[in-house]
Order: C-alpha cells, then sequence, then structure tokens
C-alpha cells in the first residue's frame, strides 16, 4: 500500500507540472518525516550529496557532454552522407538512411533525444522535400532514435547498472544484437512504406561514392571502435571510457575537422550542462527515496506479494513488462529506472532472474516509452523539428513501435538473443 500511495503522490505532483525531480524529492521528505519525525530533516542534504557522487555515475555527464560536442563537429552530416551512399539505392532510401543513421549515432551519443535533435534537424526537412509526409518523417526518426539507448554506451543501462549495482560493461555488450535486430526491423518497416507509397529512390549505387562518403566520415567510425572496443576489452571502465569520449571528441571537432569552433564549443557545454542536471537531480533526489524504501522494507514486502501469486519466472517478465510499459506513459527513462529498479530488483533476483538480462529488458520498455503520448520526450522532439501533430505522428509510429514491443519479447522470452555475447565473453 505505501508504494501505491508512493507512486500516486509522485504522478499527481508530475500531472500538475511539479518536475519530476522536485516531485521526488518533496514525496520522499514527506514520506521521511511521516516514518521517522522532524529528526530526520538534517540528513536529507547528506543524503542527497552521496546519492550523486557515485563514481560510476561520472559516465553519464561524460558522455553526455562527448555527444553535445559531436553534435556540434559535422559528424551527423558526415554519417549521412554515408548511409545515403550506402543505403540511398533502395526504394525509400532516405527513411532508411534515417535508420542506419541512428545506428551509427547511438554509439557516439548515448541518447535518443541527442540522436533525434542532431539528426532530425537534417534529415526531416530533407524527406520533406522529397515527397515523404511530415508525420511519416517525424515517425521514423523518432522510433529509429531509440535506438540510442539500446546500443551501447546507453545512458539508462550505466543509470540502472549503478542502481542495481550490475555490471555497466556486461549491459553494454547484451545491448549489441537487440540494437541491430531492432534496426534492420525498422528498415524492413520503412521498406514496406516506401513500397506501398512509392517513395522515390535517393541515388543509384557507387561504390567510389561509399569509399568518398567513408572517408570523410572515418573517424565518426574510428570514434567508438577505440572507445567501446576498451570498455570491452577490460583496459578502462565505463567512466574512464567517457573522459575518453570527450577528449576524443574534442580532438576530432577542432584537429580532424575543424568545425568546433568556441563558440560550438561554448553550445556543447551548454546543452550537456542542461542534459546532466536533469538527470543528476533525479539520481540525487532518489536517493531520498531508496533511504525511505529501504527503512520501511517496501521492496521486500512487494517481493513476497508477487511471489505469493506467482514463482515463475516468465510469468513475473510479464508483469514487470506491463508495470513499466504502464510507467514509460507518464514517466522519464531515467525517473522510470530510479523510481522502480529499487523496488523491483529483490523480486528479480529471487525468481533467478540475471540483472543484466533484466536491465535489458527495462532499457526496450523505456525505449518504447520514449514513443508514447502523453510524455513521449522522443516523439515530442521529432515532433517539434517536423511541425507535426503528435497524435496524427503516432498513427503512423505505431507501425514502428510494433518492433520495438517485438524485440521487447523477443528479448525478454528468448535471453539468449541479448545474453549469447555476454555468456561468450564474460561467463
Amino acid at each position: 500500500m505505501a508504494i501505491l500511495l508512493l507512486f500516486a503522490c509522485v504522478l499527481a505532483l508530475v500531472l500538475i507540472n511539479v518536475p519530476i525531480a522536485v516531485a521526488l524529492g518533496i514525496v520522499a521528505t514527506a514520506a521521511l518525516v511521516a516514518t521517522q519525525g522532524a529528526d530526520s530533516l538534517p540528513n536529507v542534504a547528506i543524503v542527497i550529496y552521496n546519492g550523486a557522487t557515485n563514481f560510476p555515475l561520472l559516465a553519464i555527464p561524460l558522455f553526455i557532454l562527448a555527444g553535445s560536442i559531436m553534435n556540434c563537429s559535422g559528424i551527423s552530416q558526415r554519417l549521412i552522407a554515408f548511409a545515403s551512399a550506402l543505403l540511398g539505392w533502395i526504394r525509400g532510401g532516405l527513411s532508411i538512411v534515417s535508420v542506419g543513421t541512428s545506428l551509427f549515432f547511438a554509439e557516439i551519443s548515448g541518447s535518443a533525444v541527442a540522436d533525434v535533435a542532431a539528426l532530425g534537424s537534417v534529415l526531416i526537412p530533407a524527406m520533406r522535400e522529397r515527397g515523404y509526409s511530415k508525420e511519416f518523417a517525424a515517425a521514423i526518426l523518432s522510433s529509429s532514435a531509440t535506438l540510442a539507448i539500446i546500443i551501447p554506451p546507453s545512458i539508462p543501462m550505466v543509470l540502472y547498472a549503478v542502481m542495481a549495482d550490475t555490471s555497466v560493461v556486461q549491459l553494454f555488450v547484451a545491448g549489441i544484437v537487440p540494437g541491430i535486430l531492432g534496426g534492420l526491423g525498422l528498415m524492413g518497416v520503412a521498406y514496406w512504406f516506401a513500397r506501398r507509397y512509392n517513395f522515390p529512390v535517393e541515388e543509384s549505387f557507387r561504390w567510389s561514392r561509399v569509399r568518398q562518403t567513408f572517408r570523410e566520415a572515418f573517424w565518426a567510425f574510428f570514434l567508438p571502435v577505440i572507445i567501446l572496443g576498451s570498455i570491452f576489452g577490460g583496459i578502462v571502465t565505463a567512466t574512464e571510457g567517457a573522459a575518453m569520449a570527450v577528449l576524443a571528441a574534442l580532438f576530432i571537432g577542432r584537429v580532424v575537422y575543424g568545425e568546433l569552433d568556441r563558440e560550438h564549443l561554448r553550445n556543447a557545454i551548454i546543452e550537456g550542462g542542461v542534459q546532466t542536471a536533469v538527470v543528476m537531480l533525479l539520481v540525487a533526489a532518489s536517493a531520498l527515496l531508496g533511504v525511505y524504501l529501504t527503512e520501511a522494507k517496501v521492496p521486500q514486502q512487494l517481493a513476497a506479494g508477487i511471489l505469493e501469486y506467482t514463482t515463475n519466472k516468465w510469468v513475473v517478465l510479464a508483469i514487470l513488462n506491463v508495470l513499466f510499459l504502464v510507467l514509460g506513459l507518464f514517466l522519464h527513462s531515467a525517473a522510470a529506472i530510479i523510481l522502480t529498479v529499487p523496488v523491483v530488483l529483490p523480486l528479480v533476483t529471487s525468481v533467478g532472474i540475471d540483472p543484466v538480462h533484466f536491465g535489458l529488458i527495462v532499457t526496450i520498455n523505456l525505449g518504447v516509452g520514449q514513443q508514447t503520448p502523453p510524455v513521449a520526450s522522443v516523439l515530442m522532439t521529432s515532433c517539434a523539428i517536423a511541425g507535426a501533430d503528435i497524435w496524427e505522428v503516432s498513427k503512423v509510429n505505431a507501425w514502428f513501435v510494433g518492433v520495438l514491443i517485438a524485440l521487447l519479447l523477443l528479448i525478454t522470452y528468448v535471453p539468449i538473443t541479448g545474453m549469447g555475447l555476454v555468456e561468450l565473453f564474460y561467463r
């Protein structure tokens, strides 16, 4: 009953436009005072500070900053040019290019919002000029941007790893195959639309064009190979890899491409700071909630209640999938992870679900949430760029969301799909 009251209070505050971090802080502080008295108030600042200074969390602002710098360095245009040369010969090639470019860009940004903001400003106007509807253009950019939180490096995965005290490297590895499968599925739906509505072919396939654009985008491909290779090889931690990403982004943007001037760097730092503040305020506020949940033993009570109903882990996964899909309608992905993972983790471990497998399931679930109104942060960003109505876009986007849900079911009930590489290299 306590957990339902907490969720209800947080959602009520969010629905009246109270920022999520503030809502979490208010509810958690009120709960602490109600159960422990006013004497607990002096500890609030200490708990918030300790909650936001966990070393692995440093990877979040660093990956965000690296993505912001790369956004300002001409990287998106070079990736789009290469993807067009490689895939533009297919009917509806520009929509397929959107997915292909998102696959590449996902290995740099780790953020779906950054992905759609960087690529959408270029690809959506280009698709409109070629006769695509603004609803379709917004839908394909939005859904393909979600690949950025499935393919490593993924900011939600870093956050989950901290909340669940599990390996972020193994989570990154687990996301590789599902990210590729999701991209292929989205390309398939885009091609079906192209055949149905006779979308144009962009350009004929020419090896010379592919080689030229590959040379121009070489450093864009080289960056994730070095960073992710170092992380997966155990040379650096995820946090150290994120710091490498920032240094590499500065070098490539300034020295190699020569497009990162002082004004661009200033904008990148401001953008990265704003995005970091949103996530880290949520993390800090969640520390208060964690203290209350621990004292009240809410996670253990929830686990005991569900285990009285079933001990079958596949049924438990179905219940949790529904929970996260519903939460995704109303909460930012970071808030959903912070609110629910500490609560459900005892249940997950008690029925024998691998925490890494569960983290992958949570990530894909929240990727679906980025596409489903009323919150739908990524979909709203895409609609704003396209100047399209969110509900009209959602009608088209339902086909692409269907691919993400099919991917979710595949990863949930055929674990080897995501966990195969983890088992091969780490266990």
